[in-house]
């Protein structure tokens, strides 16, 4: 269960931080609400996750999985540009994430 948690806390941090543009710098009520409701549910699930999770391997994949996100979502949605060298340190991540998660200890 507590990964369902830490799944359900990745959503709803990159869709909070594909909310960050869209706020006008925290001067549009309703998609700064949004924001910060769901920074608030990503945060509030990510604490009850590492209650059975080690709290290294709940942030390498909440870092990790929530990066290689936003960056999908930014050349996606937002017409942000990816070359190889952004690919390249998604790749990295992704590689950390993994050597993390197996040498963790759970």
């Amino acid at each position: 269960m507590a990964y369902v948690l830490l799944g359900i806390a990745i959503i709803a941090e990159v869709v909070a931080t594909s909310l960050i543009k869209s706020t006008a710098g925290f001067s549009r009520l309703w998609p700064t609400v949004a924001c910060l409701g769901g920074y608030a549910v990503a945060f509030l699930l990510l604490a009850q996750a590492v209650k059975e999770i080690p709290v290294g391997v709940a942030y390498a994949l909440w870092s990790g999985l929530g990066t290689a996100a936003i960056v999908a979502i930014g050349a996606v949605f937002l017409g942000e540009s990816v070359g190889l060298a952004k690919l390249t340190g998604i790749a990295l991540i992704i590689a950390g994430v993994v050597i993390v998660n197996l040498a963790g200890e759970h």
